[in-house]
């Protein structure tokens, strides 16, 4: 792992959030007269179990990951990998907490559709950054299962628009 690499990833993660940012400020000064945005309620009952497999995947096996390969062992490209990773995924939910509370901005909805294929692009990078060292093969694989997990979740974040934006149901046919 050489310096130039530490910037280039500082200076991707750095341009992602300039971009996709300065998009939905514009987005969200395009809708600025829309009604007030809220998560429709009831939450779907499938919701919570979700969020747990979310949380548990996405945030404590990476930082359990980051604790005993990249600090305890020394792999250093660990916390490369997955240090920014973490960063963008607070900043996402940040950026969610922020404009759902805050603004309660229809542009809610857009910010998983921008950072969850940058979150696989950047698991992908780190997945090509570690296998390049050997000893990281379980980061390697738990990697491969946060891609995983991030698609099938833009999918998920995908087929719940409709859910989101309140398109209502017309009645079935008899």
């Amino acid at each position: 792992m050489t310096a130039s690499t530490i910037v280039n990833i500082f200076i991707e993660d750095g341009l992602f959030v300039i971009i996709s940012t300065s998009f939905l400020a514009f987005v969200g000064w395009v809708w600025r007269r829309a009604k007030p945005f809220s998560i429709p309620q009831p939450l779907p009952t499938w919701f919570k179990a979700w969020l747990s497999v979310v949380l548990v995947v996405g945030v404590v096996f990476p930082v359990l990951a980051i604790v005993l390969w990249g600090v305890w062992w020394n792999h250093k490209s660990v916390l490369l990998a997955l240090i920014p990773y973490l960063f963008m995924l607070a900043l996402q939910i940040l950026f969610e907490i922020v404009i759902s509370k805050r603004f309660q901005s229809c542009v809610w909805v857009m910010i998983p559709c921008l950072y969850l294929p940058y979150r696989a692009w950047q698991l992908y990078s780190g997945l090509m950054l570690l296998s390049l060292e050997s000893g990281t093969i379980w980061v390697q694989r738990l990697l491969l299962v946060e891609i995983v997990l991030w698609i099938f979740n833009y999918g998920v974040h995908l087929s719940q628009i409709p859910r989101l934006l309140r398109w209502e149901l017309q009645p079935e046919k008899e």
